[in-house]
């Protein structure tokens, strides 16, 4: 990054004010009798009605299209535990993103608590403020507990993007790549080095859609995850197969998908050698992944390959997913972001990269065509069609799964009995 480009960056946070992001008013305020309708007297009405019945705080507050984006700072990007106030630029990105993908807004919030008990006190004492809760950047394995804590108790949506977005995206971009190598989910094996949130998350997912226990080999910093190890977490024993590999080497012979959500440059060419046929590899390490593309091509042209950057086809970005699963859940006043609801924005996801792509798409990235094939098997995130299909894939599974508590009228005959 250059000098020249860190000074830009520093100077759009600055100017013409500090952040990214601020509050508007959505009432008019110009007269006095404006005032007294949203202030005092006026507003004991709408407090009165929301005392009698609860729900009724969708009708007359800002809830139903407000999200949290909450951190402790322990795990933000690729800068590591930089603690709260560090990652507040980062929190106000995400607001950026929610607001101009889903017209969602947004308050970013960073507490000071390390330790998961504490963080999750002070998210579930401030709950009542929002119509979802979205964590993010908090480091493995306190991620688990506090989402996992935090999605049984409160009864709005709770999302780790970190772990489900990550997971959802890599699953819907996996099941193209695997149709095009012609291969199929349930007899896949993959390969997925890196066993923290996103990771495991992906690999719960991707057991969801099918693929088998056996065909999974998660590897960490100390190898191969297995069976007779004896220094795993919770989390990481229920990945741990009999399996006579050891180590990235012994793993990556014969494997069909690799899965990288850990460094730079850890997959080498000689490894990538070693694979199936029509191997699809997934090098997620940003901003430098675990193997180049222009490397992994030129050792073999037999594969589909992504990455999470911009600068080349087939990013793994979780854009494509949180503003708009947000946006289908908070339509219906869902409680919670469940498994079916992930899974309708997995194949609504992988559906749209089959559709014929409009030309706004082919424009705004300055490119004559974009069919689905080996370099184009995810949308981008500057499709327009994101927000008119994937909210309502997954406002209907919401409906259809009894989590839902408002039903507008095109989802009328999707009602859960």
């Amino acid at each position: 990054m250059s000098t020249h480009y860190k000074q830009e960056a520093l100077e759009y946070h600055a100017a013409p004010m500090p952040g990214k992001i601020g509050t508007q008013l959505t009432k008019p305020c110009i007269t006095q009798h404006d005032l007294s309708l949203a202030y005092s007297p006026g507003v004991a009405e709408p407090c009165l009605a929301i005392d009698r019945d609860q729900s009724r705080v969708y009708d007359y507050t800002a809830k139903g299209n407000l999200v949290a984006v909450i951190t402790n700072g322990t795990a933000v990007l690729g800068l590591g535990n930089i603690g709260p106030a560090a990652s507040k630029p980062v929190m106000e990105g995400k607001a950026v993103l929610f607001k101009a993908f889903a017209d969602i807004d947004v308050f970013d919030i960073e507490v000071n608590a390390t330790r998961p008990h504490d963080f999750i006190e002070t998210v579930t004492r401030i709950a009542p403020t929002f119509g979802g809760i979205n964590l993010e950047d908090i480091a493995a394995p306190a991620c688990f507990e506090i989402e996992r804590t935090l999605s049984h108790t409160l009864d709005i949506p709770v999302f780790h993007d970190d772990q489900h977005g990550t997971a959802i995206i890599i699953a819907a971009s996996l099941l193209n790549a695997l149709e095009i190598q012609n291969k199929k989910i349930e007899d896949a094996r993959v390969v997925c080095l890196g066993a923290g949130a996103a990771g495991i998350a992906s690999m719960h997912l991707l057991k969801a859609l099918g693929a088998q226990d056996e065909n999974l080999i998660m590897i960490d910093r100390n190898g191969v995850i297995h069976s007779e190890r004896d220094d795993l977490n919770e989390y990481k024993r229920e990945f741990a197969i009999e399996t006579n590999s050891r180590t990235l080497d012994d793993a990556m012979d014969g494997a069909d998908v690799f899965i990288g959500v850990s460094g730079p440059d850890l997959l080498t060419p000689e490894l990538l050698l070693t694979m199936a046929e029509r191997p699809v590899v997934f090098a997620l390490s940003n901003p430098d992944p675990e193997i180049e593309p222009e490397l992994a091509l030129s050792t073999r042209n037999d594969l589909i390959i992504g990455t999470g950057r911009s600068d080349y086809p087939n990013q793994v970005n979780n854009v494509l997913g949180f503003p708009f699963i947000f946006r289908g859940a908070l339509d219906v006043h869902a409680k919670c972001i469940n498994q079916s609801m992930q899974i309708a924005a997995v194949h609504a996801l992988a559906q749209l990269a089959r559709d014929p792509v409009p030309q706004q798409v082919l424009n705004a990235y300055n490119i004559d065509s974009l069919v689905f094939g080996r370099d184009y098997i995810i949308p981008k995130p500057l499709d327009p069609r994101l927000i008119e299909t994937i909210p309502q894939a997954v406002a209907k599974a919401a409906i259809g799964s009894g989590v839902a508590r408002k039903f507008p009228p095109e989802f009328a005959h999707k009602q859960a009995v």
